[in-house]
């Protein structure tokens, strides 16, 4: 008996923890179509010819569109989904401007139910069930004074939301919805920022590595009993005061 390669689409995937994941799942023998603005003129993914490139704006239905088609067209199926395209920035509360707010949600929550929703659909149709998991941020739930994010959180809260009610939503299907939750990880978003002062903000001292996400990304994809989980892959900060 021989078992069917499974398609995984992967948003944000040209950097960071986007092109770790896409690239553990191809070393895990699957096909993997990887989306970011520009993905096919610059990238960190290994070369494959199990892996398709779709160029577009997550924050665009059309991106969606043209992210399920060329799964279907060319692997001819999608089995899980990686939301992983974000944007984030820190500042206090009242710097933040209706620009920002219009960026975080197009990136952050109109890439998440564009594409979602298509997969789901996809997913539906084939009567196989499925993964979906989306990046979130520990800070959603357990925020810092010393680390002002409040309104990107009001996104990454709600990937958490919206999780948790599909997973119910689409139990019966089989089709399962989780988040990973990660604290400080060593990603171009925070190039800039002090390391000793990053470390404070983890227990364990130290700032995780793309790798480390992607593996929790794995997990979640592949425990077919693990459904409306958040997993914090954080150093331990979501366990309060240290």
């Amino acid at each position: 008996m021989t078992t069917k390669q499974k398609t995984i689409i992967v948003t944000g995937a040209s950097q960071g923890i986007g092109a770790a994941v896409a690239n553990l799942f191809l070393d895990r023998g699957y096909n993997v179509v990887g989306n970011s603005r520009k993905i096919s003129e610059k990238n960190e993914l290994q070369r494959s010819d199990n892996l398709a490139l779709v160029d577009g704006d997550i924050g665009l239905a059309s991106t969606a569109e043209k992210l399920v088609e060329t799964a279907v067209k060319r692997f001819g199926s999608v089995d899980a989904l990686v939301n992983n395209a974000g944007i984030f920035f820190a500042k206090p509360f009242t710097e933040y401007t209706p620009e920002d707010f219009r960026s975080l949600s197009s990136t952050n929550l109109n890439g998440f139910i564009y594409t979602t929703q298509l997969v789901v659909k996809q997913m539906l149709a084939q009567k196989t069930a499925g993964s979906v998991v989306s990046i979130g941020a520990t800070l959603a739930d357990h925020p810092m004074a010393a680390f002002t994010a409040s309104v990107p959180m009001i996104t990454k809260g709600g990937i958490n939301a919206i999780s948790r009610s599909l997973a119910m939503e689409y139990a019966k299907q089989g089709i399962r919805f989780n988040v990973v939750a990660p604290g400080v990880v060593d990603t171009p978003l925070l190039k800039d920022a002090p390391k000793d002062f990053l470390r404070t903000l983890s227990p364990l001292g130290r700032i995780a590595t793309s790798e480390d996400i992607a593996q929790a990304v794995l997990y979640l994809t592949e425990s077919s009993q693990v459904t409306g989980e958040v997993l914090h892959v954080d150093g331990g900060a979501h366990l309060g005061q240290w």
